[in-house]
């Protein structure tokens, strides 16, 4: 069996780019055997055989290995603000801007905000950094495949234009992909880049401590330029933006003054 599952963590990471050995053993063990034996196969070898041809088996273990619930256009509402009001405000005095989409989880935050963008400017001229400190979730953004009901909210013409259906779920179109670099990195420890545009970190700034959200606010101001934006969570509003040099512009949206 340990020569066996070895086998299949090679096999998975050449597939998907996850790489299982970063996961306690014991525990993905046992999620991945109760997995294959509720559909009857008796062994790794049978269950990455299925994996490999059959597409739904491929998108359950995809969904077995993110625990992250995230959402293409999640929060509608805001990311229309951002299309019509924040991002042509931005685009007034430069032509490229400098994005960051922190905490991007699996990845429908950034590839969201390229596909937004499309509509304002070139493909040529977006480039989109998106980080997160989980190397698995990272590697299933990279994938781009995503089921049917992270794109609950995709508006249809965009869903035409940038997804492909794969048997019961979604590929994100190549150019896209294109468009935006993953990067591993912790908020908290890590230094931050400079000059940034846009800075996007939300529905994550909730699972932190007072003391470890004012650090990462303090971080964000820091790494805007000024007159950059600062885009939150729908449960994360800043109470005091003036603290971090920050002025309300919209709901959620803050621009360092």
């Amino acid at each position: 069996m340990p020569q066996e599952y070895e086998e299949f963590i090679r096999n998975i990471k050449t597939l998907t780019g996850i790489d299982l050995a970063l996961y306690k053993e014991g525990q993905m063990k046992r999620r991945l055997k109760s997995l294959y034996e509720k559909r009857g196969y008796h062994s790794f070898r049978e269950y990455h055989k299925d994996i490999q041809t059959n597409p739904e088996v491929l998108n359950e273990f995809l969904d077995r290995m993110t625990i992250n619930v995230s959402e293409f256009y999640r929060n509608a509402k805001r990311w229309k603000v951002l299309e019509q009001k924040i991002l042509p405000g931005l685009l007034a005095s430069k032509k490229k801007l400098k994005i960051w989409s922190a905490a991007c989880s699996t990845g429908e935050e950034p590839y969201t905000l390229a596909m937004i963008l499309s509509n304002l400017v070139p493909l040529s001229q977006i480039e989109i950094l998106a980080t997160d400190l989980d190397e698995n979730v990272l590697a299933r953004a990279e994938l781009g495949m995503y089921p049917e009901r992270s794109l609950n909210e995709v508006p249809e013409e965009i869903k035409r234009k940038y997804f492909e259906k794969k048997a019961d779920f979604y590929r994100v179109d190549e150019e896209i992909k294109r468009r935006v670099t993953f990067k591993k990195q912790n908020l908290l420890a890590d230094r931050f880049e400079q000059g940034f545009d846009l800075i996007i970190c939300r529905n994550v700034l909730i699972y932190f401590t007072e003391e470890a959200k004012n650090l990462l606010y303090e971080k964000f101001s820091a790494s805007l330029r000024s007159g950059g934006v600062f885009f939150v969570g729908s449960t994360e509003q800043i109470f005091t933006p003036g603290k971090y040099q920050f002025e309300t512009i919209d709901t959620f949206f803050y621009m360092k003054k």
